[in-house]
């Protein structure tokens, strides 16, 4: 199975200069577990801000979220991967970065995002096809 065929297309994206209450505020609002940061300038690069960097980098530590920027807690560069890459790859990817999610870029563009959800949901779709999930 390929990456495109379970990525998601919808990604949300929040300004590097904005504060970790507007990412709090966003997330709850949509029902989403990460946020893509926007590069600064033409010299930057996307970032991504999950619900574990808010709680454990900014909530666990006491810091005021109206007050902690972005891009001070976001992790750069975003872990990227081509479209017709297989799942397995991105799965051992996951694993050792301990990452949820891997991004699906092309030439610089982002297209799309892959979460361990979609590759659980994935390997319910390879199964009802009549394979499994390798």
């Amino acid at each position: 199975m390929k990456v495109e065929e379970i990525m998601n297309t919808k990604i949300e994206f929040i300004e590097a200069n904005a504060t970790v209450y507007d990412a709090i505020e966003k997330m709850v609002d949509k029902r989403i577990r990460s946020l893509v940061v926007k590069p600064r300038d033409e010299n930057d690069v996307y970032g991504v801000i999950t619900v574990r960097d808010i709680v454990f980098r900014v909530l666990n530590k006491n810091l005021d979220p109206n007050k902690v920027k972005i891009e001070e807690i976001a992790s750069k560069p975003l872990v990227c991967v081509d479209k017709d890459i297989d799942i397995e790859h991105v799965i051992k990817l996951m694993e050792k970065f301990n990452i949820a999610r891997v991004f699906v870029c092309e030439k610089g563009n982002l297209l799309g995002v892959v979460a361990l959800l979609d590759v659980m949901s994935g390997s319910l779709i390879k199964r009802v096809r009549g394979g499994c999930i390798a």
